[in-house]
């Protein structure tokens, strides 16, 4: 894996960083706008195939203009969402019906995708989901019933790509499956979730109520939907590290500004130790997630998505970590003034957190780590 960025991922990351920074997101900005103008210059759909009107790149390419739209205050999480998981699952299990309909879309900011999996009971587990799918003999079309929470941006998607269970007739246990349910769906239904984070994207409750759906809706194949689905979460989770070190950047590059010159005393705040050396410490720990997250997508979009799988849970954990760490280090060193709409750090504190939470917890990956890698025994 290359320590060292390509001279033509540096190029990438300048030219997100300066579109970014003369587009910023503030309370009321038009996210659908600033979607499409992204689209346009091919970094949403950067990770999509050439062939279907991507830009042929991986999950590093695309973390790394996640990561560059963060650090300067511009953040899209659909990124996340949208390309990151649904273009990733059917551009690699899809049929080539589905590609053509949805990935060119998704390439251009035409159309966006949204993804259920979470439940009320089963969290992300997907040996809990409750959602289930099953096939009828006569037609061949699924009926799916169950209900999803903390479903993303529902309401600006044209489609969500839903994790549902369906029945192995040999073993009768329930297998998760993909299905793509479009947002006019009869039986399909959305209501908000009341948030006190104050973001952009909404958060969604679902509702399939006997939702009727053709035979080509499930994505790839019934019986390697376990694989299906983990070929979308680490993509998932390496993108949730590239939000939050992204935001942990902006958080920091705040708070080095105001050190430099808030002046007490004829000195600036930033010559004292115990105002520099914890700025340095967060600027250490967003730069070594940085560095893991870098190698889980390397993994990733080299096939290996065993080894991508521990890499990308540890990256979501340490830029999880670091991004709160910087966040909270920038109000400190402002003070008062961090409190302020002025400076928009405060809504920061709240938003940090969730990448604590989302998409998976701190504590399911230290599970995941004592488990599979530790190989220490399970007390579930």
């Amino acid at each position: 894996m290359p320590v060292i960025e390509s001279s033509e991922h540096t190029s990438l990351r300048q030219a997100v960083a300066s579109f970014a920074k003369n587009h910023p997101r503030t309370p009321g900005t038009d996210h659908k706008q600033f979607w499409q103008e992204a689209a346009a210059l091919g970094y949403i759909g950067v990770n999509l195939p050439e062939a279907y009107g991507g830009g042929g790149g991986g999950i590093t390419e695309l973390c790394l203009v996640l990561e560059e739209m963060g650090a300067a205050g511009s953040p899209l999480l659909m990124m996340i969402v949208s390309p990151a998981i649904c273009g990733t699952v059917i551009s690699r299990f899809g049929t080539e019906a589905q590609k053509r309909q949805w990935l060119p879309a998704l390439a251009d900011g035409s159309r966006l995708m949204a993804f259920g999996i979470t439940e009320p009971d089963a969290g992300s587990n997907s040996h809990r989901i409750t959602t289930t799918a099953r096939r009828e003999t006569d037609s061949g079309d699924w009926i799916l019933t169950g209900r999803k929470v903390f479903v993303s941006g529902v309401d600006i998607a044209d489609a969500t790509l839903v994790v549902g269970r369906t029945e192995d007739a040999r073993t009768g246990r329930l297998k998760p499956c993909l299905f793509i349910v479009p947002r006019d769906t009869e039986g399909f239904r959305r209501r908000p979730i009341d948030m006190e984070l104050n973001a952009t994207e909404k958060q969604f409750e679902l509702v399939l109520d006997d939702v009727r759906l053709s035979a080509d809706a499930l994505v790839g194949d019934e019986d390697a939907g376990l694989l299906q689905l983990f070929a979308g979460l680490n993509p998932e989770r390496i993108m949730t590290a590239a939000f939050a070190i992204g935001m942990g950047r902006y958080a920091l590059a705040r708070a080095v500004a105001y050190a430099r010159e808030r002046t007490v005393w004829d000195t600036p705040i930033g010559a004292h130790q115990a105002i520099a050396h914890p700025l340095a410490q967060a600027h250490i720990d967003l730069e070594l997630a940085r560095l893991m997250m870098q190698k889980a997508a390397h993994l990733y979009d080299a096939g290996d998505d065993t080894g991508a799988g521990e890499a990308a849970n540890m990256a979501k954990y340490a830029a999880a970590e670091a991004c709160v760490k910087a966040v909270d280090q920038a109000v400190h060193t402002l003070g008062g003034n961090g409190l302020t709409r002025e400076f928009g750090l405060a809504s920061l504190i709240t938003a940090a957190r969730v990448s604590r939470i989302a998409p998976v917890s701190r504590e399911m990956i230290l599970n995941y780590v004592s488990h599979q890698t530790l190989g220490l025994p399970k007390s579930y």
